[in-house]
Formats: C-alpha cells, structure tokens, sequence
C-alpha cells in the first residue's frame, strides 16, 4: 500500500478541477480521501507493457478536501503474475510499481501537482498475497503491516499511452442456488453459472480464524473438479478480524461456477457470500431468441463465455494456468462477439498490441500481448520451429478487422489495423511452396477436430495445407478490399494478386474435377464454399459432398476450429438449410446442444470437455469457458434471423431471415451504430410471417424465406412469405 497527503493550497471551495493519472507495472486501486476514483479494478489491465502501458485518468473533484490521503493498493497483476502453461512463470520485472500524479485546478487558474516520488511511503496491506493464477491471501487483522521502504526507479516513459480499452468492472452479482456437502463432506456452493470474477464473503468469528475458498468450474463424482486447473491454484484465503468481516479479492480473478468454502465459523448461509462478475465495460447490443430452449442457452453460453473472456483483452480461457490473448480464438470469434456486445474499444486496444508485438517479432505471435517471448532459453529452443507466420493464429490481424469494419465502419481503425495485416501477408507470403500453396511450416490446422485423440489436438481429419490455403485467400482478398478502402491502390493490386494465384493453385492442387476437395473433411469444403475459393458447379458439388459427409456423421459435429464457425454457412449457401438446422440441432456427441445437455452454462474448449459419464475428458487441456467452438452463433444472428450488414457498420442492412426444420419462430435484435434493427419470422399455416425494424433514415433490403425481396426505409414492416424456396 503506498500514500501521501495532500494539503490544498486553497480552500476547496477554489477547485474547479482535479484530475488523477496513474498507471502502474501490475495492478492497482487508488483511493483519494478514503473513497475510489472509480468503478475499475485490475488496472491498467494488461498490454504490451514494453510498448503500451496505458495511463488511466480520473474526475476526482467531488473527492477533494482542505487535505486529503492519496492511497493506492498494489498487487502484482500481470506484471509480475507468473503468467504461462506448464509452470513457465513468465514476468514482465521482478519489482511492481506504481506512478501517478493529482493535478488541482483552481478558480484563478493556479494548480498545484502531487506526483510519486520519494515522499510517498509503504506499508504493507491486508493483502499478504496476490496472484491472478493462485489468488489471494487477506489478513483482516490490525496493524496492517510494517512500513515498507519506498525506491524510486527510472523507466521508459515513452511506452505511456492514454487508454484505449474500456475499464475491467463488476458487473452481475449472483447468489447461490445450492449449498450443501460433498461425498467427502466439503461444504460446496453452487451459483448456477460458470463466471469469472471472485467470491464476495461477509464473516464474523474469532481473530485469526482462516476461511478457504477455492473455486472450480464442474463437478465430478460430486467434488470440485481442480485437475483441470493444471498449475492454477484458485484459491482465496481469508484471516478474520475477531470483528464482522467483509472480504473481496480484487486483485485476482477466477473462472468458475462452484465454490468450497473450508473453515468458515458457523453455518455457511446463502446471505453469507455472493459471486461477483468482473469483465470489460461493454454494452450488449445484440440478442437472439427462438422456440427451441437448448439453443436460447447455446447463445447465452456464448454471451456468458464472452463476457468471461474480455477481461481486458480477448483471452482463451479464463481459470487455467493460461488465460492468454490467443489469437486463433478472437480470429473465427470476433463477427459473434461483435454482435453480442459493443467491443469495438477492447477489440481496437488489442489490435494495437497485436501490431506492436507483431512489428517486433516479425509475424503475428500465438499470443497477444506476446509474453510467451520470456520463456527460458531451453522452451524457446524447442519451440523455435513452430514459430513464424500461422493460419487463422495469424490471419487474427486481418480477420479481427474485417469484422471491426463490418460491425462499424470506423476507416481511421481500418488504417491503423492495416501495417499488421501487410506484415503478416507478407510473412505467410513467404512461406508458400513453389506450388503457390501454403504447405510448409508449423500450422495448428483444425485444432481440436473431435476425432483427434485428447492428447494430440492437432491431428485433425482436414489437410493443414488445405485449411492454411484457404484462409491465405480469405486473408489476401479483405486486404486488398481494406488497401482500396484507404486509397492504396498499388496495395490493392498487389494482395488481389495474391489471392488470385492463391486460388489457382488450390483449385489446382486441392480440388478435384468433381468438386471433392483433398482429405475429404466437413472443414475443407466449409472453408471453400465460405471464403469463395469455388464457384458454380464446383462448388455445388462441394456443397453436396458436405451435406453428404454430414449425413453419413449422424450430424454430429465433424469440425474443430478452423471448421466449426462456417460450416453451417456452408451447408446453408449451398441449398442444404435442413442439414444445417439438422447438425445444429444434434444432442449427441459431438454436437453445440451436447454440451447444453450436460448443463453447461458457457461453451467449453472440446466438444467432449465433460464425457457422458459425468468424468472429465482426460485431455491436458480441458477448458469449460472457451468460446471458440460457439462460434456458431454468428449464423443464427445472420442466418437463421437473418441481420447482416449490406454495408460497413450496417450504413445499409440486409435482412434474410431463414427457417428451418426444428424451430417454430425465431428473432434478432441489434443495436448498430445507426440503430436498433430487428428481424424474426413465425410459422403460420404453410408459410412464415415476417416482422423486422429498420433505424429510420436506414434503406434494409429485406428478403423473404421465398425469395421475395423488399426494400425497406426505416420503421416497422410484417411481411407474409410462403413455404422456404429452395
């Protein structure tokens, strides 16, 4: 804990203004006369520090008075977090610091400036322990700890920006559904949601008494399940006062939905604790509803898991020994987050450290911010031949974007996005074949095909080449469109070009004259069909040969990453809609509602993360709170109710709502930069009523599942459509 006083040179009645700045290498919460600067926790949230430490500011007029105490909580955050996989503990620095400075304004125009320095002093504080991984340790007992000395030490004040990213800050506060005893007699607590966030706790007991709360996501043979946790500890301890207590650890956060709670005096009641969830600050903006209850939870997994995993940045998983900006994930992602909530500022943030890692590395790195690049020596050595350009990994730099703009509209960020999508073009580029195929190189390919055995994730059924090829095209033909956008249109040719030879030589090498395409995967012909790589009869015929695959897979789910987000797109674009709805629909494993069955509240890593049985999959790698495979839901918000963007930030809509077998009705809803748009359809009799809204002054090109088409301009509208065409 450091601190300073204040003394006001004026009489408070004189300020006009006073503004705080701060910012810090790890995590921190200040306090001016006792009270918050604000809603925040976890700042400044995690960047490329040695690039982009971001510098938050904060109004704290209404805290001034003739003298004031400046305190600030220090924690260790990313900073210095042990952060990484398999007990890497990467740090950024061995020391955490904090710098900042009060400026107050007054009426006559004088102001009078409190900076860090050696002034300041140091104590300890309640929190003897923090760690984002292991949690926290709060001694609540008096005195709060020995004086500390301060050190002043000098650091690169160019990597100070103004922020970006909106603020990580509570949002839901959930009681408990349950609490009861486990087979082992553990007290456990169920607060019917997997979260991410930490345990609110109000005790009273003896001085010294330590309550344990440790956190887990599922359950198994009726106790927390911690083996998927790996390294991670997630586990807060509490040391009573003698007096009532109230604890919150804010400087950790966890993933989970239930709670064992050891030591607590007294009987645990529900008015004891409460869940507390912590994510960026986004607005929802988009919904979606239909008569089939399974994929209303399907959706809100995925609005949960988002909310889970833009902490900040968007990250893979949010309770492991990992929690890292993994870019392949926000890669086939982003177009759904973007419809769910308004992320256009987290998402920009971690595009700029996306292009500063990149600039520095070369390529677009596994993960954003890069703090894989502190592995010792011997990791880096063996990890040496995987690094460089990947597909989908890499292909964030341009796909992120694309779907920003789609979302937005915004050309100023266009422009800022584009270097990296140049460098990573150019990186892939590179790595082509003399074929024109981008065979060569590490690739994660079709990550967590369901078929691949547990313990070799990448050994998908789809060609890495194939799934690589493809995305390069789709990559290529965004940037040429991107470098025409912005006026380059030297670029524009040049990566037109590109995508141009790109194809030839898939359809050359990859594709067969009637229209099957090499290793005969659901994700080979979903990724062909939906970035565009066929046309006409070929890519009927590969529309064919995938709803065929699909049918003789029983519809479960035949796809990892790279297949999942577009093969219901796929089938759709193809004339196959009763499959699509058929293979979104499945209940068994593989299949999205699997995991719905199984009572998940948010998408997991696997399809098969918790096995029929109720036992965890025995994979190393077991997230339930991964959003990447729910990226599904994109084609319910654009498909089956029918809301796309005819123009950059939905300047023009396209409303194509599409029924299907299974469901009855459906609807969406979502507010874009112009306006609240709404579509939805109902079965009546042999057709469908549609309903939609259109922001006034905006033109919708409405099609009907008959293939009618309206233009519509702004208001309400229902259309009568017949049976789908097909």
């Amino acid at each position: 804990m450091l601190g300073t006083r204040l003394v006001l040179a004026q009489p408070t009645s004189q300020v006009v203004r006073a503004v705080f700045r701060a910012t810090a290498h790890g995590a921190y919460e200040a306090r001016v006369g006792g009270r918050v600067v604000s809603d925040a926790v976890l700042a400044p949230g995690w960047s490329a520090y040695e690039w982009r430490l971001q510098v938050q500011e904060y109004d704290v007029t209404r805290l001034m008075a003739d003298t004031v105490d400046v305190e600030v909580l220090l924690g260790n955050g990313w900073w210095r977090g042990g952060l990484g996989f398999l007990g890497l503990n990467l740090d950024y620095g061995p020391s955490i610091g904090f710098v900042g400075e009060l400026v107050v304004t007054y009426r006559d125009g004088a102001t009078q400036v409190l900076v860090t320095g050696p002034q300041w002093s140091a104590r300890r504080s309640q929190v003897v322990e923090n760690s984002l991984y292991d949690g926290v340790r709060i001694d609540a007992r008096p005195p709060v700890g020995e004086q500390l000395p301060v050190r002043v030490i000098d650091f690169d004040r160019s990597t100070l920006v103004a922020q970006t990213k909106p603020a990580i800050t509570r949002h839901e506060r959930l009681q408990p559904v349950r609490i009861w005893s486990s087979p082992s007699g553990k007290t456990l607590v169920d607060f019917g949601q997997n979260l991410v966030g930490w345990i609110r706790l109000r005790a009273s007991g003896p001085a010294g008494t330590e309550i344990t709360v440790r956190h887990a996501e599922v359950l198994e043979h009726g106790e927390p399940a911690t083996r998927p946790l790996r390294g991670a500890r997630a586990t807060d301890t509490f040391v009573l006062s003698g007096g009532a207590d109230v604890f919150e650890p804010t400087l950790t956060f966890h993933g989970f939905r239930y709670a064992e709670v050891s030591g607590f005096p007294g009987d645990l009641a529900a008015a004891d604790l409460e869940a507390v969830v912590v994510h960026s600050d986004m607005r929802r903006t988009g919904t979606f509803e239909c008569s089939n209850p399974l994929v209303n939870r399907l959706v809100e997994n995925s609005v949960w898991g988002q909310k889970g995993n833009f902490l900040d940045l968007p990250t893979d998983c949010p309770q492991r020994d990992e929690r890292l900006g993994w870019t392949g994930d926000i890669a086939v992602y982003a177009p759904a987050a973007c419809y769910q909530f308004d992320c256009a500022d987290v998402l920009h943030g971690w595009l700029l450290d996306l292009a500063v890692e990149t600039g520095h590395s070369g390529y677009v790195p596994f993960v954003v911010p890069n703090v894989l690049k502190f592995a010792p020596a011997e990791v880096r050595a063996k990890t040496e031949p995987m690094l460089g350009p990947t597909a989908i990994w890499g292909d964030a730099a341009v796909w992120v974007p694309e779907s920003l703009w789609w979302a937005y509209g915004d050309r100023d960020r266009l422009a800022a996005y584009y270097p990296a999508m140049v460098r990573h073009l150019e990186g892939a580029e590179a790595r082509l074949s003399p074929s024109g195929l981008w065979d060569q190189g590490f690739q994660f390919g079709d990550w967590l095909d369901p078929a691949a055995p547990p313990d070799r994730p990448h050994q998908a059924k789809a060609d890495s080449g194939v799934v690589a090829t493809a995305c390069l095209y789709r990559s290529a033909s965004f940037a040429a469109d991107a470098a025409h956008i912005l006026g380059k249109s030297h670029d524009a040719r040049r990566w037109r070009d590109l995508a141009d030879r790109t194809r030839e030589a898939f359809l050359k090498h990859y594709v067969h004259d009637d229209g099957t395409v090499h290793s005969d995967a659901q994700t080979v012909y979903a990724l062909a069909i939906r970035f565009g790589l066929l046309d006409g009869e070929l890519r009927q015929a590969a529309g064919d040969r995938l709803a065929a695959l699909v049918e003789e897979g029983g519809y479960r789910v035949a796809t990892g990453f790279a297949g999942t987000p577009y093969v219901t797109w796929a089938l759709a674009e193809t004339g196959h809609i009763d499959d699509a709805y058929r293979l979104l629909l499945q209940e068994q494993c593989p299949s999205w509602l699997y995991a719905v069955t199984m009572d998940a509240t948010t998408v997991w890593e696997r399809w098969d993360s918790l096995l029929p049985d109720g036992t965890v999959n025995p994979g190393e790698m077991t997230s339930f709170n991964h959003y990447a495979l729910g990226a599904v839901v994109d084609w319910l918000y654009k498909t089956v109710a029918g809301i796309r963007p005819a123009e950059p930030g939905y300047a023009r809509v396209l409303l194509r709502p599409t029924p299907g077998p299974g469901l009855d009705w459906a609807r969406g809803a979502l507010d874009t930069p112009h306006g609240r748009v709404e579509c939805g359809w109902r079965r009546q009799d042999a057709g469908f009523d549609v309903e939609i809204v259109v922001p006034e002054g905006i033109e919708a090109d409405v099609v009907l599942p008959d293939g009618t088409r309206r233009t519509v301009t702004g208001g309400a509208c229902t259309f009568r459509s017949a049976a789908t065409s097909r």
